[in-house]
């Protein structure tokens, strides 16, 4: 068997795990868990925002853990908002349609739940380490939260070695090769150069462990989320002529794209199940709801009650998808770019289109912006995701000794990211992504009494801090 064959193979798998049958099982957790929770962590979305927006979300007095409960979600947010959010989002919409973005929304709202769910076990779940930090995760929920306890550590060591499997690749290699590829095409700088720069960069940072990580992602996430954001408004306010028919098109071709026309989208021929496949999957892939990535994270908060951390990280789905997915959905869609062809004769494809979309009003200089939103996005991929694979390498040994050895493997991964061509690694791992979610619902699903006894047990508590915050 050569190359190209395994290629396909693998793109095969790869196409078969992300299909319906995977996405029905990731939005149908969460809208189970969301109507037996009875809308709660929707409902309950202001009580998140406030916790962390409050100044006790940036201590660490309240509870037990290694990082702040802010520090803690930023972390997360680092390993979720990355190149899905800019590439991702036009990808989904060329494929799907402008309606994509629809079906973005729908999977982020009950993503929500599934987001909430996965962080509050995680929590609630969690041991310390022989060094005395945190140590969570689905893996830790699966062995010990589920009755059966040899079903739950074969659950765990499963979701582990996938974890690992995923950092290497969609969490370290395509994240590092989309940078090299970014500086190279905009500033002219070699890969080889990059990828030494980026390998030493990371391996600084990851040396220092949780809390070096959670510093630089409390400066770089939201930092680098505010600049994209006034960006894509500038070119959302430039383009306002074109926001009703950019809507109407985003609204229309969710449910019914044969209302627009033919020709109206240029190239782009669509049906609704496109819509709702590309939409959903590209939904999952930037907020990564279902997954059980940021429960690893979320983890390492500290808090006194696995519900108020949950409700904090919850909010990840809201920053990721509902903002700022939503602005890159909206600024394609306004622009008019979407289905045009390039100066080849080609249609615009992914990063192409964003980039296009920001040149309607800024010029070359929105160019520029992608590509440093890309750079600085998938760093701070990089970075959350080496968090994620070390506590799953720390599970696999149940040791955390053997985690620097990781830590240097996974800086020196960095470098062949950024040099080399990685259509089989890019699959490979979005294939182990997948995987990691089978043991997570399977494990959410089993564990929904608890979860619904925890949330209703909260309330209570919640509701009077509500009321302390109208009364201030």
């Amino acid at each position: 068997m050569n190359m190209e064959q395994l290629s396909s193979i693998v793109a095969a798998i790869d196409d078969f795990v992300w299909g319906p049958v995977m996405l029905i099982l990731l939005v149908g957790t969460g809208i189970y868990l969301t109507v037996r929770l009875k809308f709660l962590p929707q409902r309950n979305l202001y009580y998140a925002l406030h916790s962390v927006l409050s100044k006790e979300a940036r201590t660490t007095k309240r509870g037990d853990g290694d990082v702040s409960p802010f520090a803690a979600l930023m972390t997360a947010l680092a390993a979720t908002i990355g190149t899905g959010n800019i590439v991702g989002v036009a990808t989904a919409m060329f494929a799907g349609g402008p309606g994509a973005l629809v079906w973005m929304w729908i999977s982020a709202f009950f993503g929500l739940t599934s987001k909430f769910a996965e962080c509050m076990l995680a929590i609630k779940y969690r041991e310390v380490n022989e060094q005395g930090e945190m140590s969570g995760g689905p893996m830790y929920t699966m062995k010990n939260g589920l009755k059966n306890k040899t079903f739950g550590k074969v659950l765990g060591f499963m979701f582990a070695l996938f974890t690992v499997i995923a950092s290497f690749g969609i969490g370290n290699m395509t994240q590092a090769n989309s940078i090299s590829g970014s500086i190279q095409q905009t500033f002219g700088v070699s890969k080889t150069t990059i990828g030494i720069v980026l390998t030493i960069l990371t391996l600084v940072i990851v040396l220092g462990g949780i809390s070096a990580i959670s510093r630089i992602s409390s400066v770089v996430v939201p930092a680098m989320a505010v600049f994209y954001v006034i960006c894509a408004v500038i070119v959302i306010v430039g383009n306002i002529a074109n926001i009703p028919h950019g809507l109407y098109l985003i609204l229309t071709m969710a449910f019914n794209p044969k209302a627009v026309g033919g020709g109206v989208m240029g190239v782009i021929t669509v049906t609704v199940m496109n819509s709702i496949r590309f939409g959903v999957a590209r939904g999952v892939f930037s907020n990564e709801a279902g997954l059980g990535s940021a429960a690893i994270t979320a983890a390492a908060a500290t808090t006194d009650d696995p519900v108020r951390q949950a409700y904090i990280n919850e909010t990840g789905t809201f920053f990721d998808t509902i903002v700022i997915c939503t602005l890159t959905g909206v600024t394609i869609a306004a622009s008019g770019v979407l289905g045009t062809c390039g100066p080849d004769g080609l249609p615009l494809q992914g990063i192409q289109i964003t980039m296009a979309a920001f040149a309607t009003v800024l010029g070359s200089f929105g160019s520029y912006i992608v590509s440093i939103g890309i750079i600085l996005f998938a760093f701070s991929t990089i970075l959350g995701w080496e968090y994620h694979g070390e506590k799953g390498w720390e599970y696999l040994f149940n040791s955390h000794k053997y985690n620097i050895i990781y830590r240097v493997i996974f800086s020196i991964v960095v470098y062949f990211g950024c040099t080399q061509s990685l259509d089989l690694v890019w699959n490979f791992s979005d294939i182990a992504n997948a995987l990691m979610a089978i043991p997570n619902l399977i494990t959410m699903l089993l564990l929904s009494n608890v979860i619904v006894a925890e949330v209703n047990r909260f309330q209570p508590t919640l509701e009077a801090e509500v009321k302390s915050w109208k009364k201030k």
